[in-house]
């Protein structure tokens, strides 16, 4: 996926069910500079519509990027 800049935000909380996710937010090409910081959180515009299947592959391929990076550190995906 063409990316300007990749944001990466991680949330959770330890109040009711401790928890951490991130959310890894990409800034496609085009994006002016100056509105690069804040732009890839913006939902104004809406969010792109992936279909499950193509959402599946990014996700096999961010899992296998991760285990090349810290393969002790993966989970095995639950398919």
């Amino acid at each position: 996926m063409p990316t300007e800049r990749l944001s990466i935000q991680t949330l959770g909380g330890q109040q009711g069910n401790r928890h951490v996710h991130w959310h890894v937010a990409p800034l496609p090409p085009g994006v002016p500079y100056e509105l690069q910081q804040t732009a890839a959180l913006d939902s104004s515009k809406g969010v792109l519509d992936i279909p499950d299947e193509e959402m599946a592959s990014l996700a096999r391929s961010i899992r296998q990027a991760m285990q090349q990076l810290r393969p002790s550190l993966m989970p095995p995906p639950s398919n």
